[in-house]
C-alpha cells in the first residue's frame, strides 16, 4: 500500500491589495520566504476577490470591459498578491510533489520560497507544475512559503469574452500532489521509456451496482473483468504509440441519461517485484455515440436532448463552486425532466462531471473561446481567423479534452461560442476527430452548419426554419438547438410550439433551454436590506444591465414559474385525447413503464366528480396504448347540473349630485360616479369591496421581451409612443334607466385620450378625435347584487399591437384571499400554459405576485371561468366571464401596474393602499423566442381593432358559493 495522504487542499491564504489595485504598484518581491505579510488580509481560496470587497465586479454581454487593442491589455491591470504556507508531510518522502491549480482567473504566476514555477493562463482549466525541487525536504521544520499573482486581464481575455459576471482570483482549489517517480494516468500518451521495461500495469473494472450495496460487499463478485496489455498491432506508423489495455464484458450495463450506469475502474503500477507503485482509479461508463442520417444515436438510439444552458454561478461567492449548489442544480433538473446541459461556455468544475455521469445528465463540454465583442470591430479580424491565435485556441481545446476524456456523460465536445468562424475552428474539429472519433462535435458559429460541426446547432432560430432545415433532404445531419427560449424575467412562451415541432419532425432532436440560472449577485443596499444584483449596480462601467437575469431558476435556486412549463413539456410519458381515445405514450428509449403506477381524477367546474386507479398494460420504451373512452371507469360520471335560480326583492336607486345610488335593502349598496362613468364605491354589509372605480385598460407594465429591440423597434417602445403607458379615460353620454324587471342600466362611452396637455384637460368634440379607443359600457345591476358589464371597444387603427383588452379595478386590500377557476395553480400566459392545467385555486395575493428580479408583468392567470376576492370574514367579490366570451386573464396585485412599470429591482417596490385588479378579455403572448426581437407568435397578439366582451360581478357573503354562482343564469 502507498503510505499517507496522495493529494493536500491549500484554502488558508492572506491578499494583498496593492495601492490602486494595478499590475505596476506590485509589492518588491512579495514572493520572497521572508517577505513581511503581517498587515495583509485572510482571504479563502478558492474566492473570487470581488467577492470579499476587493475590486468590484463586471457585467458584460458581448462588450470587452477594457479598451480592445489585441493582444494588449491595460497597464492599469488589477492584480491580487497571494501568499500562504504549507508543509510536505514525512510520508512523501522520495516522492515527486506536484503544485495543482483547478483554475485561476485570468492569469498567474506562482513561486514557492521565492523561486519561480510557473506561469498560467485560461481562466477555466487547471496548470500543474513540479515543484518538488523548489519545496524543503519532508523531514524539515522549515514551512513553505508558496506566492502566486494574479492579473484579473491577460492576451487570454480576448478569448473569454462570455455572457456572464467578470470575476477574478484563485476560484477553484489549489492541491498539492504526491506522486511516484513512474507514475500512470488513465488513457495518458505519456510513458516513462527508461523504466517501463521493469513495470506492469494491472487494470479491473468493477461493477457499481455490487459494490453499491454496502462497505460487506464482495469486490470480488463486483469484478467485471481484468484488463490485460494487448498486443502491439502492426501499423503503417513507424514508433512507439502506446500501450493500450483491454478486455471483453459480457453483457455491459450501458451508460445512458435514463440507467446512468457505472463502473469503477483500477489501474495499478506495480515493480518487478509485485511491490505496488501507484494506483489510479475512476468511474467510467459504457455507452456507444455515433452519427446517423439526420440523427444522433446513443446506444443505437436517437435519444432527444431536453436541455438547458448552464453558467457556473452562485450568489453568494460567485464563479466559485460549491458541491451542494451543484448537486441542488442537478437534483432540481431531474426532478423536472430536463436531462441534458451544455456547460456555457467553458469547461466547469471537475466535480460536476463526477456528478453528471452519476446523476445521469449529458452533456455538451464547450471550450474556454468567446470573442463575440470581435463582431463589433472594425480594425480587428476574429482570433480563429489569425494564424497567431491558432495555438491558444488548441491549446485550450486540446487540454479540455484531455481532462475530461473519461467521464461517460460528455456525449459531444463543443468547440467554444460566438467566435465567428474561421480555419482556427477547421484545426481544432480536425484535431479531435482524429483524437477521440467516439463522440460528435458541436460549434454553432459561423451559421451553425460549417464543416466542422457534426450537429447542425443554430441558436435562437424560430420553429419555422428549424423545421425548413430538419426537411432539406441535401441536410445529413441532426438539429439540436444550442439556446433557445431566451427566460429573461418573466419569459418562455411558444416553447410548446417548439416542443411540437421537435416530437413530429424527424431530424429535431431537442434543444438547451437559455439558460439556468439568473445570475444575480446579493448585494447590501443602503438600507442594509439585500437584494439580487445586476449589470451596473457595483458602478461597474460598461455593463449590459440585467441581461445576465435570464434563467429558469432565481440565483438561491428557486424555480421561476415557467419551470413547470418546461417540465410538462420535457415529461418522456405523454398523455393525449384524441377522437375520443385517450393515448398514453412512453417516449423513453430504454426505460418501460414497469415502476410506474397510473390513476385518474375526472373535474367538472372545478370540483372532482371522480378518482382511482388506472390499469394500463407495461409500456416498452417508444410505445403508446389507446384507451376508449367509453368503456374507460370514469365514462359513467359525465352528468349534467341544475341551474340555480334568483329570488327577487325590489331595487332602490337614487341620484344625488354626481352620483347615483343603487342598493337593495342593507344587503349590499353600489355608488356610481356620472361624471366618471363608473363605480366609486361597493359595499355588502357595509364591508367596502371597491375603492377605484372599473376602468379599461389596455396597458401593462414592460415585461424584458417587451422592452427588447436590437434591430426592430421593441414593443414597449411603441407602447409609450402611442401614450398607451398613459392613456385617460373620459366619460360621456351617461345615462341611468330603471327598467321594470328590477334592474338598474347604466351606458356610457368612454374615451381614451393620449397624455399630451390638451386633451388631457378637455374632452372637446376636436380631442374626441384623437382619442385612441372608444369603448361603449352597458352596465345591468340586478337584485341579486350582480352587475353585467358589457364592453365594445374600438382601437385606433394605427395603435401597434395591444398589450392587453380588459377592465382594471382597485378592491379594498383586505381582500386577500383569492380563488379562480382556470389555469394554475402557477403563473400562466397565453403562450405559456400547456403545463397549467384547469382546475380551482386559491392563493393569497401576495403569493400572486412573481418577484422577478427586474419588475414587470407577472402573476397572471389565464383561461379564468371565474374568480373571488375575499377578506378574512368570507366577505368578498366574485368575477366571471358571462355570455359568449371566453375565459379570461387575471391578476390581482398590491403592486400596480405603474408601480411594476417604476421599480428597477424588485425590493424598490413600494405597495399600493389597495389591491389591483385586472379582468382581460385578451391579453397578449410573453414572446420568448429571444428576448432582443419582437418575437411574440401571430396568435398571440392583439390587433388594434374592435372587441366585444362582457363580465358578470356581485358581491359575496361567507355563505355563498362560487360554483353555484358560476352555474346560475340571470334572469333576462
Amino acid at each position: 500500500m502507498v503510505q499517507g495522504l496522495t493529494v493536500c487542499s491549500i484554502s488558508e491564504w492572506i491578499l494583498e491589495v496593492p495601492s490602486g489595485f494595478l499590475a505596476r504598484n506590485v509589492p518588491e518581491k512579495f514572493y520572497d520566504a521572508h517577505f513581511d505579510d503581517s498587515n495583509w488580509e485572510a482571504l479563502p481560496v478558492p474566492s473570487n476577490w470581488q467577492m470579499h470587497g476587493f475590486d468590484r465586479p463586471i457585467y458584460t454581454n458581448t462588450t470587452y470591459p477594457f479598451p480592445m487593442n489585441p493582444p494588449f491589455v491595460p497597464s492599469d491591470n488589477p492584480t491580487g498578491c497571494y501568499r500562504t504556507v504549507f508543509h510536505i508531510p514525512k510520508e512523501w518522502k522520495g516522492r515527486r510533489i506536484l503544485l495543482h491549480f483547478e483554475a485561476v482567473d485570468s492569469a498567474f504566476f506562482a513561486w514557492i520560497n521565492g523561486v519561480p514555477v510557473g506561469y498560467s493562463q485560461d481562466s477555466r482549466l487547471p496548470a500543474e507544475f513540479e515543484v518538488t525541487d523548489c519545496c524543503h525536504p519532508c523531514d524539515s521544520d522549515k514551512g513553505n512559503v508558496l506566492a502566486v499573482q494574479v492579473m484579473r486581464w491577460s492576451d487570454g481575455s480576448y478569448l473569454e469574452d462570455q455572457d456572464h459576471w467578470w470575476l477574478s482570483g484563485i476560484h477553484r482549489d489549489v492541491l498539492l500532489l504526491s506522486k511516484p517517480q513512474v507514475e500512470v494516468e488513465i488513457d495518458s500518451h505519456k510513458q516513462d521509456r527508461e523504466h517501463v521495461s521493469t513495470l506492469s500495469v494491472e487494470a479491473t473494472l468493477y461493477d457499481n451496482s455490487v459494490l453499491s450495496d454496502g462497505f460487506d460487499a464482495n469486490y470480488l463478485s463486483a469484478n467485471a473483468v481484468n484488463l490485460e496489455l494487448k498486443p502491439k498491432s502492426v501499423r503503417s506508423c513507424l514508433g512507439f504509440h502506446g500501450y493500450v489495455l483491454g478486455g471483453k464484458i459480457e453483457n455491459p450495463k450501458l451508460w445512458s441519461s435514463e440507467h446512468p450506469n457505472l463502473y469503477t475502474l483500477v489501474v495499478l503500477l506495480k515493480d518487478a517485484n509485485g511491490k505496488l507503485i501507484e494506483c489510479e482509479s475512476c468511474q467510467v461508463g459504457i455507452r456507444n455515440v455515433v452519427l446517423a442520417h439526420k440523427q444522433m444515436l446513443v446506444n443505437g438510439c436517437p435519444v432527444v436532448l431536453r436541455g438547458v444552458n448552464r453558467h457556473e454561478h452562485h450568489p453568494r461567492v460567485g464563479k466559485t463552486n460549491l458541491e451542494a449548489c451543484m448537486i441542488k442544480d442537478l437534483v432540481l433538473m431531474r426532478q423536472n425532466n430536463i436531462n441534458a446541459v451544455r456547460n456555457s461556455h467553458y469547461p466547469q468544475h471537475p466535480r460536476w462531471y463526477e456528478l453528471c455521469d452519476i446523476f445521469g445528465l449529458y452533456v455538451i463540454d464547450e471550450t474556454n473561446i468567446e470573442t463575440h465583442g470581435f463582431d463589433d470591430s472594425s480594425h480587428f479580424k476574429h482570433p480563429t481567423l489569425e494564424p497567431t491565435w491558432a495555438n491558444a485556441m488548441l491549446d485550450r481545446f486540446v487540454s479540455m479534452v484531455e481532462r475530461d476524456k473519461n467521464h461517460a456523460c460528455i456525449i459531444v465536445w463543443s468547440l467554444g461560442n460566438e467566435s465567428s468562424y474561421g480555419p482556427n475552428h477547421g484545426a481544432m474539429s480536425g484535431w479531435i476527430r482524429e483524437r477521440d472519433p467516439t463522440r460528435l462535435i458541436h460549434y454553432e458559429g459561423g451559421g451553425s452548419r460549417t464543416c466542422s460541426t457534426d450537429i447542425v446547432c443554430p441558436m435562437y432560430m424560430r420553429i419555422w426554419d428549424i423545421v425548413k432545415i430538419a426537411n432539406d433532404p441535401s441536410e445529413n445531419r441532426p438539429l439540436i438547438l444550442c439556446e433557445y427560449s431566451h427566460a429573461m424575467g418573466n419569459s418562455n412562451g411558444n416553447i410548446d410550439a417548439y416542443w411540437m415541432a421537435i416530437d413530429n419532425t424527424f431530424g429535431l432532436q431537442g434543444g438547451f433551454i437559455w439558460d439556468w440560472v439568473d445570475q444575480g449577485l446579493l448585494k447590501d443596499d443602503a438600507d442594509g436590506s439585500k437584494f439580487w444584483a445586476y449589470g451596473g449596480d457595483f458602478g461597474d462601467t460598461p455593463n449590459d444591465l440585467n441581461f445576465c437575469l435570464n434563467g429558469i431558476v432565481w440565483p438561491d435556486r428557486t424555480i421561476h414559474p415557467a419551470v413547470h412549463e418546461v417540465k410538462y413539456l420535457y415529461q418522456p410519458i405523454k398523455i393525449s385525447l384524441t377522437d375520443n381515445m385517450l393515448k398514453i405514450e412512453n417516449v423513453h428509449f430504454f426505460t418501460t413503464t414497469e415502476a410506474l403506477e397510473f390513476s385518474w381524477t375526472l373535474q367538472g367546474d372545478g370540483r372532482i366528480l371522480g378518482s382511482g386507479l388506472l390499469s394500463v398494460p407495461t409500456l416498452p420504451p417508444q410505445s403508446s396504448q389507446l384507451i376508449s373512452m367509453e368503456p374507460s371507469p370514469w365514462f359513467p360520471l359525465w352528468s349534467t347540473s341544475a341551474l340555480v335560480s334568483f329570488s327577487r326583492s325590489p331595487l332602490v336607486c337614487e341620484r344625488v349630485g354626481d352620483h347615483v345610488t343603487i342598493s337593495k335593502n342593507n344587503a349590499w349598496q353600489i355608488k356610481v360616479n356620472s361624471q366618471l362613468g363608473t363605480i366609486d364605491s361597493w359595499k355588502v354589509n357595509d364591508v367596502e369591496l371597491m375603492s377605484k372605480g372599473i376602468f379599461p385598460c389596455f396597458w401593462r407594465a414592460p415585461t424584458d421581451n417587451d422592452k427588447g429591440g436590437f434591430f426592430t423597434k421593441p414593443y414597449a417602445s411603441r407602447w409609450r409612443e402611442a401614450y398607451l403607458d398613459s392613456i385617460s379615460f373620459y366619460s360621456r353620454q351617461f345615462s341611468v334607466k330603471e327598467s321594470a324587471d328590477n334592474t338598474v342600466e347604466l351606458s356610457t362611452v368612454f374615451y381614451g385620450l393620449p397624455a399630451f396637455s390638451e386633451t388631457r384637460r378637455c374632452c372637446s368634440i376636436r380631442c374626441l378625435r384623437v382619442c385612441s379607443f372608444q369603448v361603449k359600457m352597458l352596465c345591468r345591476i340586478y337584485e341579486s347584487g350582480d352587475v353585467v358589464l358589457e364592453y365594445k371597444v374600438n382601437a385606433k387603427a394605427d395603435l401597434p399591437p395591444l398589450p392587453r383588452v380588459g377592465v382594471v379595478f382597485n378592491a379594498e386590500k383586505s381582500l386577500s384571499h383569492v380563488t379562480w377557476y382556470g389555469r394554475g395553480p402557477f403563473e400562466c400566459y397565453p403562450d405559456r400554459k400547456a403545463a397549467a392545467h384547469v382546475g380551482v385555486y386559491e392563493s393569497s395575493v401576495e403569493d400572486l405576485h412573481v418577484p422577478y428580479i427586474v419588475p414587470g408583468e407577472c402573476g397572471g392567470r389565464t383561461d379564468v371561468r371565474w374568480m373571488a376576492l375575499r377578506n378574512a370574514d368570507g366577505f368578498g367579490l366574485y368575477a366571471s366571464v358571462h355570455g359568449e366570451s371566453p375565459p379570461m386573464q387575471m391578476s390581482a396585485s398590491y403592486y400596480g401596474t405603474e408601480e411594476l412599470d417604476r421599480a428597477t429591482h424588485v425590493h424598490k417596490l413600494v405597495k399600493g393602499d389597495d389591491i389591483e385588479v385586472h379582468l382581460d378579455h385578451r391579453h397578449m403572448g410573453l414572446g420568448g423566442d429571444d428576448s432582443w426581437s419582437p418575437c411574440v407568435h401571430e396568435q398571440y397578439l392583439l390587433k388594434p381593432t374592435r372587441y366585444t366582451f362582457s363580465m358578470r360581478l356581485c358581491p359575496l357573503l361567507p355563505s355563498s358559493s362560487c360554483h353555484d354562482i358560476y352555474r346560475s343564469q340571470l334572469p333576462n
